[in-house]
């Protein structure tokens, strides 16, 4: 290096410095934490970021929470509190600037902080940044910082018995704003779990560095003009119509700290792949991560990001809509530089639940409660929200609530967006799509069993037969198995035989079912544009292994036969095909499939018509290029699968084979 190099890179290091001490000294607060129950003697090692499920499973005091009826068995952990301590370093050159703060992006949810054993901030909000002034408490060196977490299940239980009779519909889980997801839903587990699920940071500064401008440089309309069939509902970007497709996004993990880059990599490219060009962030998980932003930004694919409501009402008090002013304008604030979000929603259906799912009934709700829930809902999410959204962020629009109308009213599928649910919930025929397909489909789908390969993860053998005890832990949703196999029964296989088949038959046999309704149901909604400008499937990925809607796996994030239905019928260089031929009905013979493996690669060929052809290699969890495909007689392809498979173990069936067994 030449001395006129070295003296610039000098003085550019000298600024950096001098900037950096101007500003803010930051340490990351992520080390050398322990863990413990309150007032128990023994502390354990914690990792930052976490919770509590994760570092126990780590300290080996617990069974991995998702490995048969674990979910059951782990329940006393959200009855608990926990306790977290560290301690931290400040130089005296710190303890000279203006401002000392503790910095916490992610408490969950019910916090007390100490530091040297004097409480500093009391924090009640999973999805606030929690800045609090230590400057009175602070000493030269070593400084103890401990946090208390209280069960968040205890004071949601004590906040709903001390407003008894009056209660808010559906859950406790209204008084706290902490992911919904972690009291249980019907596709995930109830781990209402608690800790420091984002790394916290000391800071000392004398001036805060200066707020970057905020800048959109593109112009986000939602369009939802009166029309001669109703009401309009459909984005424009830049003055131009897009038609959405894509898929409904829930948190990746039941632990939030289980969710890497990797992980958001894996997800967020398994929507890119299958041609979406939108993910729909639902209100009954988290705001999240930037880098799942930084993704959508990257691969061209539009956030509609719902605010974290999801199916109840809420309190009116003074104390929690100060609480969600506060979230709401750090999250917007937070996001808004992201140019993949394009709407700002109030809340999930629970607009609709008010008015169409038996509350009034089923809580004995008098007609004054009924009264008072209604003004503090609309107080919130139609006056409230837009107004605090709007002063940070003036340039996407805002949805009060997704959808306005239960699928079972007629104007449903001629205003706004839908939550089409008459197919699954309703056990209409999928056929029910060519006359009810709405303006928008914000939500619908159809339920299948995960892979096969990974049912053998989360069970023992003697679990792994049809309906067992452990297989329901595992399938959530209410009636699960009543309605798929009523599903079944009607387009694949005659009802007194599902009872006979063995799991595995049955998983396939469920991702076919799975398969055959997307492909139609969304081949059908595109058909219907600019009638209908969106097509948003429930739901793209799960929590936890599990019996779910969801088009990929929890395991390796692997393809469902769903995603090959949907990558195919989000092409837009071919129009997508809809064939609503009962498969029961096709006049199948032995296809007499015989395949070649070369490399990564598998020749497949028939010699009469095969449908659903499933590949499946012992071990590989990986991603098919193809899948679940038919083929003609005569007709051969070649698939490839990821990676390196030392001896390779390929099996090959179709519905033929699986159904002739029965």
């Amino acid at each position: 290096m030449n001395y006129q190099k070295k003296l610039h890179w000098l003085i550019c290091l000298f600024v950096t410095t001098f900037t950096s001490i101007a500003f803010a000294q930051s340490v990351d607060l992520k080390d050398n934490w322990t863990y413990r129950e309150e007032k128990t003697q023994k502390w354990y090692s914690a990792n930052v970021p976490g919770e509590i499920h994760t570092d126990l499973l780590n300290s080996k005091l617990i069974p991995d929470p998702f490995y048969r009826d674990n979910e059951k068995k782990l329940q006393w952990i959200e009855r608990k509190n926990w306790e977290y301590k560290t301690a931290f370093q400040v130089t005296a050159n710190m303890l000279k600037k203006k401002n000392t703060e503790l910095v916490f992006d992610g408490l969950d949810t019910y916090a007390s902080v100490y530091v040297n054993n004097q409480l500093v901030l009391k924090a009640d909000n999973m999805f606030r940044q929690w800045r609090v002034d230590v400057k009175k408490v602070l000493k030269s060196g070593n400084n103890d910082l401990r946090i208390v977490f209280q069960s968040a299940q205890n004071v949601v239980d004590s906040l709903a018995k001390k407003d008894y009779p009056f209660v808010i519909p559906d859950n406790p889980r209204a008084y706290v704003r902490k992911a919904q997801y972690h009291f249980g839903w019907d596709w995930g587990p109830k781990f209402t779990t608690c800790g420091i699920w984002k790394t916290p940071r000391f800071e000392a500064y004398d001036e805060k560095e200066p707020e970057k401008p905020y800048v959109l440089n593109r112009k986000i309309e939602l369009i939802q003009d009166k029309d001669s069939l109703g009401r309009a509902f459909y984005f424009k970007i830049d003055g131009r119509p897009v038609y959405m497709k894509g898929a409904n996004y829930i948190p990746s993990d039941a632990f939030l700290s289980k969710v890497t880059k990797k992980e958001y990599e894996k997800i967020v490219l398994s929507a890119k792949e299958a041609n979406m060009n939108m993910l729909r962030v639902w209100g009954g998980g988290i705001y999240e991560d930037d880098y799942f932003y930084d993704l959508c930004d990257k691969y061209g694919i539009n956030v509609w990001q719902d605010f974290m409501f999801a199916g109840t009402m809420v309190p009116g008090d003074d104390a929690f809509f100060e609480n969600v002013k506060k979230e709401v304008q750090y999250q917007v604030k937070r996001l808004r530089h992201h140019p993949s979000i394009v709407l700002w929603c109030g809340n999930n259906e629970s607009d609709e639940a008010f008015k169409n799912w038996g509350w009034m009934k089923s809580f004995k709700i008098s007609k004054q409660d009924s009264i008072r829930l209604w003004k503090d809902y609309t107080r919130l999410f139609h006056d409230s929200i837009p107004k605090w959204v709007k002063e940070v962020d003036g340039k996407r629009p805002y949805l009060s609530s997704s959808p306005l109308y239960h699928w079972s009213k007629a104007k449903s599928v001629t205003e706004g967006d839908s939550h089409y649910w008459g197919i699954w919930w309703g056990l209409e025929d999928i056929e029910a799509v060519q006359k009810k397909t709405g303006r928008f489909v914000s939500e619908y789908g159809m339920l299948s069993l995960p892979n096969y390969n990974s049912i053998e993860e989360f069970t023992s053998p003697e679990d792994r037969n049809l309906y067992s005890d452990i297989l329901k832990v595992h399938l959530k949703a209410g009636k699960g198995f009543e309605k798929l196999d009523s599903y079944l029964a009607k387009y694949f296989i005659d009802a007194s035989k599902i009872k006979k088949m063995n799991l595995e038959d049955y998983a396939y046999l469920s991702q076919c079912m799975h398969y055959y309704s997307i492909k139609n149901i969304v081949g059908t909604h595109r058909a219907k544009a600019p009638y209908n400008m969106g097509t948003l499937v429930w739901q793209l990925n799960d929590c936890w292994p599990v019996a779910s809607w969801s088009i990929t796996d929890y395991n390796n994030r692997q393809p469902k036969a769903a995603w090959y239905a949907i990558k195919e019928a989000y092409r837009d260089d071919i129009k997508p095909e809809t064939d609503f031929t009962h498969p029961k009905d096709l006049a199948l013979e032995d296809p007499k499939i015989s395949w070649q493996i070369k490399g990564n690669n598998v020749t497949i060929k028939a010699q009469k018509m095969a449908k659903y052809v499933c590949v499946s290699m012992k071990g590989y969890n990986g991603k098919w290029s193809d899948n679940y495909f038919d083929l003609k007689a005569g007709e051969e392809k070649t698939i490839s699968f990821e990676g390196k498979i030392t001896k390779p173990e390929i099996k090959i069936y179709s519905l033929f084979e699986v159904l002739k067994r029965y």
